[in-house]
């Protein structure tokens, strides 16, 4: 692909966004609503997705653009000791699942990263959480792949384009990001 079907592709799903407004809103209450409350977000992701994931957990832990109390967020993709421990004695589809039944409470997130929706992995974190009564919020690509329907709130990205969703996600995971820092106060 050229740089500018690239460019044209990544600009195209960017202005498709304000399409999907009643679901970014939706989930940009459920992320407040969570942290407001003491809750944690559980956030997760295989390849660039992990690493958005990474990022966002990065931003509320840490800080997004000014100075704020440290907020409650885990990658899941970020300990590789556990990643490999899970995968090795459970297998790679349950690295996700079995952190969020370990690691969450009533009251926290799940939020997942797919720029496919097929991901098992992805598919197993959004059954434990809904089994544990979570909601959840999937960053979804591609149609939404199988992925689609078993969230709580679902924000799927237009087109085909992997690389694109991911931008997009990127984009929102900023949005999600200012809302916090809106919310709360130095």
């Amino acid at each position: 692909m050229t740089f500018e079907a690239s460019l044209a592709e990544s600009v195209k799903t960017l202005q498709a966004l304000p399409a999907l407004r009643p679901a970014i809103d939706r989930a940009g209450q459920m992320i407040l609503a969570t942290l407001q409350r003491g809750g944690k977000l559980l956030i997760a992701g295989n390849g660039g997705s992990a690493a958005e994931a990474a990022h966002f957990a990065t931003e509320l832990v840490g800080r997004y653009q000014k100075s704020r109390r440290a907020l409650p967020a885990i990658a899941l993709s970020s300990d590789g000791s556990l990643i490999t421990c899970i995968g090795n004695d459970y297998g790679f589809d349950q690295i996700f699942s079995r952190q969020v039944a370990g690691l969450a409470k009533p009251g926290d997130l799940v939020v997942v990263l797919t720029s496919s929706g097929n991901s098992a992995n992805i598919l197993a974190a959004l059954a434990e959480a809904k089994q544990l009564g979570l909601e959840s919020l999937a960053f979804l690509g591609r149609g939404g792949g199988k992925a689609k329907g078993h969230a709580t709130c679902e924000l799927i990205m237009p087109g085909q384009s992997g690389a694109a969703a991911q931008e997009a996600h990127l984009f929102l995971i900023h949005h999600f990001c200012e809302l916090v820092d809106a919310a709360f106060p130095a």
